[in-house]
C-alpha cells in the first residue's frame, strides 16, 4: 500500500491510497463522517479499473482527525482479533 498526498492544506487533506479500491476507503469515509469536526469527507475511484482511491477530507485539522480515526480503527480491530481467537 502506498499513500500519495495530492493536497495538504490547513483545512483540506486529499490523497490517494494505492492498492485499495473500496474496502479501506469506505471504512475511513464512514468513520470520519461520524466525527463532528469533519466538514466533508468522500472517496472516489478516478477510473473504474484503477487500483487506487482518492480521499478528500475537510476539517479544522484533517491530519489530526485522520490519525485519531486510524488509531480508533486499529484498536477495534485488535479487540476483534482477540475476541475471535477466543472462539476459534
Amino acid at each position: 500500500m502506498k499513500i500519495e498526498v495530492i493536497e495538504n492544506k490547513k483545512d483540506t487533506l486529499e490523497f490517494y491510497i494505492e492498492g485499495e479500491r473500496h474496502t479501506l476507503p469506505n471504512l475511513l469515509k464512514e468513520r470520519l463522517a461520524e466525527k463532528k469536526e469533519v466538514e466533508f469527507v468522500a472517496y472516489k475511484l478516478d477510473h473504474p479499473i484503477d487500483k487506487k482511491s482518492r480521499i478528500v477530507l475537510k476539517a479544522a485539522n484533517p491530519s489530526k482527525v485522520l490519525e485519531d480515526t486510524i488509531k480508533e480503527i486499529q484498536t477495534e480491530l485488535t479487540e476483534f482479533a482477540k475476541a475471535f481467537e477466543k472462539v476459534k
